[in-house]
């Protein structure tokens, strides 16, 4: 958990590969001829890389106003260890709310590369069954079980935030039992 990079490897990778210029060969179509040069990068990917540093430094000087934390790495990939290292000191209910947090970006940064077996990885929180499919229409892990069902019906879906909730409450409290 504290250890765990898998969150800023993802975060290497999007920025790296992702925030590349979206090049195209000949054949793909006609398009009409540009007026204005496009922009060097892709700027959705640089848009979701800002709002997740922005929402770690915030989350982390809102948990200790008493300490501040300093300025923010200029180098996205470090911001979380830079939030661990100065939310270290505080009661273990807020460190998970810090690690939910940085464990739900890292799904978020695998669902935005391509890779949404992230949310397979994860029983549904309702019916514990393995199998949780995502649905990109409602930006959604869906259970395939058929018999997790809402009141009208339809499949149970869960947004990141639940799916990262519940596997980091499930690592703490191995971790308390542990010890």
């Amino acid at each position: 958990m504290l250890g765990d990079n898998t969150t800023e490897q993802r975060l290497r990778l999007l920025q790296a590969e992702f925030t590349q210029h979206e090049r195209r060969g000949p054949g793909d179509g006609r398009t009409a001829t540009r007026t204005e040069s496009p922009a060097p990068l892709n700027l959705n990917v640089i848009d979701r890389i800002q709002a997740a540093v922005t929402e770690v430094v915030e989350h982390t000087r809102a948990a200790d106003w008493a300490r501040p934390a300093g300025p923010a790495p200029a180098d996205a990939t470090r911001v979380y260890d830079w939030a661990r290292e100065h939310t270290a000191h505080l009661d273990p209910e807020r460190q998970q709310a810090r690690e939910t947090l940085i464990y739900r970006q890292g799904l978020e940064h695998a669902i935005d590369m391509g890779d949404t077996s992230v949310v397979n990885q994860h029983p549904c929180p309702a019916c514990r069954c393995w199998g949780l499919m995502w649905r990109p229409a409602v930006q959604r892990a869906a259970c395939i079980n058929r018999y997790c069902i809402n009141d009208e019906g339809i499949s149970n879906t869960w947004p990141l935030a639940t799916l990262a909730h519940h596997h980091i409450a499930r690592q703490f409290a191995r971790q308390s039992n542990a010890t």
